[in-house]
């Protein structure tokens, strides 16, 4: 041999220990149910993994296992993370939000033995214990987990092991059928983390201070907090999504870097322009899940935030593109600048993407051309979890995302809507997402639906749903003049109403499914 490169596998043990020991006095704060705070360090989180690893030793847990937590974000959470990845098992983080017989199909699926909670999912746990035969430990956190702890020693020594091993396992929202489950793997994680640091994603380092909003029970918070670890960040937890309690967050901690979906972000900037005040350090935000108006994003730049625009989803691991700036962002005017942010952006090396028509025909990159979006690469899904079906992806390795897209020229993507999502009028489609992002930038609306209803002549015509702000007096004149700036004549609604809420889905994203249930029958005004 001339030579070569050590085989050093790529296992997120790595990543832990490299945090306890190059960063080891970095504080790791969690914000309480009740509003106290808890600190400790990247190390001392560590060394608590290894007695949890010790507690699942001793429980007879062993390699593969699936380990669940129905948690919100907090240390105790994160502890369990890494001391079941690092004995060998699978941490299988479950959405507390899905409907009763979703989260039993879930761990029965998943045939999970240990299940860690919450106090506040108590009632919850209670109430599926008899559906959940394959749990044969069930472990409270705020009362349980502490005590385990102090019984072991923090000397386990990790689990070596392949690469291609599964550490975690998310589920789908299953907003249709049944939810499915994506088994990721040590050596997918690792190479999702290292994306996540590089400037032109979140642009992480060891002075950055990390608010993951998002929850840790959604595709592993966005992989936040692994990355924090591999830079040695500050990360702030809290079991509290108060528009108020953020913000203190921010403030007290020192936050510079943080995500949420837009709901989370529109709920922020309500709050600033309400109470008043800043957001402190704060210089990066992350908003994925549906697209961004326009509007919440200009007052996010106004306030000189860099506003990551991005779009992934959970067989992605998730991060599947950001809007990385380009080399001449500073010679852009402002209004070319926001058009630029309101795309999903380009990914980053690892992933790669094109846009095919029914046919399965590849689309030019014209951003006009439009189609299904499909990806490939290694943090990207293969085959579902335990599904007999097979591979989910084609010969050449691609995955139907179920999104319609276009990619611009520069490479940069643009969604236009969830296949199902869109709506379909008289031969052309409208874009649901757009028309709401529209509606969102009126004046007193808070946020807004579109879905397709039944037209006789056009097959589907748009009904908008609205919800407006607290004291707002915007009338549907109001939103139907504002618009008419804003999207073409031929997609404006056939009808407004104004409603209480939208239902969302346990990851925040607007419930189209429910919407088109509720207006099935609904009939539209006579508009020529």
């Amino acid at each position: 041999m001339l030579g070569g490169m050590q085989g050093w596998p790529l296992r997120l043990t790595r990543l832990f220990e490299h945090a306890a020991r190059e960063h080891g006095p970095r504080e790791i704060v969690s914000c309480q149910a009740d509003g106290s705070m808890t600190r400790t360090t990247w190390a001392g989180a560590v060394a608590d993994a290894r007695r949890f690893a010790n507690v699942l030793d001793r429980l007879g847990i062993g390699l593969g296992d699936r380990v669940a937590t129905l948690a919100t974000n907090h240390v105790r959470h994160l502890i369990a993370w890494m001391g079941t990845i690092g004995m060998g098992g699978v941490l299988h983080t479950i959405n507390p939000r899905l409907f009763d017989d979703q989260l039993i199909f879930i761990v029965n699926h998943a045939e999970d033995r240990v299940l860690l909670y919450d106090a506040a999912f108590a009632p919850l746990v209670e109430r599926l214990k008899p559906s959940l035969p394959t749990i044969e430990h069930f472990i409270m956190f705020d009362r349980d987990f502490d005590p385990l702890l102090a019984a072991e020693r923090d000397d386990y020594r990790w689990i070596e092991g392949d690469e291609r091993e599964p550490a975690m396992l998310c589920y789908t929202s299953g907003t249709t059928g049944n939810p499915k489950g994506v088994l990721y793997e040590h050596r997918s994680l690792l190479l999702h983390t290292m994306n996540q640091v590089q400037p032109d994603v979140f642009n992480f380092s060891a002075r950055t201070v990390c608010l993951p909003i998002t929850p840790m029970f959604h595709a592993g918070a966005w992989g936040l907090p692994f990355a924090a670890a591999a830079v040695g960040a500050k990360l702030v937890l809290s079991m509290v999504n108060d528009p108020t309690v953020l913000h203190r967050l921010m403030i007290d901690e020192g936050v510079t870097h943080s995500c949420a979906v837009p709901t989370i972000w529109l709920s922020m900037l309500h709050h600033i322009e309400r109470e008043g005040g800043d957001f402190g350090r704060l210089s990066t935000i992350g908003c994925g899940g549906t697209a961004a108006p326009r509007a919440m994003i200009d007052g996010y730049v106004d306030r000189g935030i860099r506003f990551v625009h991005l779009w992934g989803m959970t067989e992605l691991s998730p991060i599947g593109t950001t809007c990385a700036l380009p080399h001449d962002w500073d010679q852009r005017d402002r209004e070319t600048q926001l058009d630029f942010l309101t795309k999903q952006g380009r990914p980053a090396f690892g992933i790669e993407m094109r846009v095919v028509d029914e046919e399965g025909r590849e689309q030019p990159r014209d951003g006009k051309s439009s189609g299904q979006l499909q990806v490939r690469g290694p943090w990207t899904i293969e085959r579902y979890f335990q599904d007999e079906t097979g591979p989910c992806i084609d010969a050449e390795g691609w995955f139907d995302t179920g999104d319609i897209a276009v990619i611009h020229p520069d490479g940069v993507l643009q969604l236009t809507d969830r296949a199902k999502d869109i709506i379909k009028s008289g031969g052309e489609w409208i874009s649901s997402v757009d028309l709401e992002n529209a509606a969102v930038g009126c004046p007193g609306v808070a946020e807004a639906a579109a879905i397709g209803v039944h037209h006789p002549k056009w097959d589907e015509r748009p009904l908008l749903l609205v919800v407006l702000k607290p004291a707002a007096t915007t009338t549907e004149s109001d939103v139907r003049a504002y618009l008419a700036t804003k999207v073409a004549k031929w997609w404006l609604p056939d009808e407004i109403l104004f409603v209480d809420e939208l239902p969302h889905t346990g990851t925040g994203k607007l419930l189209k499914t429910a919407l088109r249930e509720q207006y099935r029958n609904h009939k539209l005004p006579a508009v020529e």
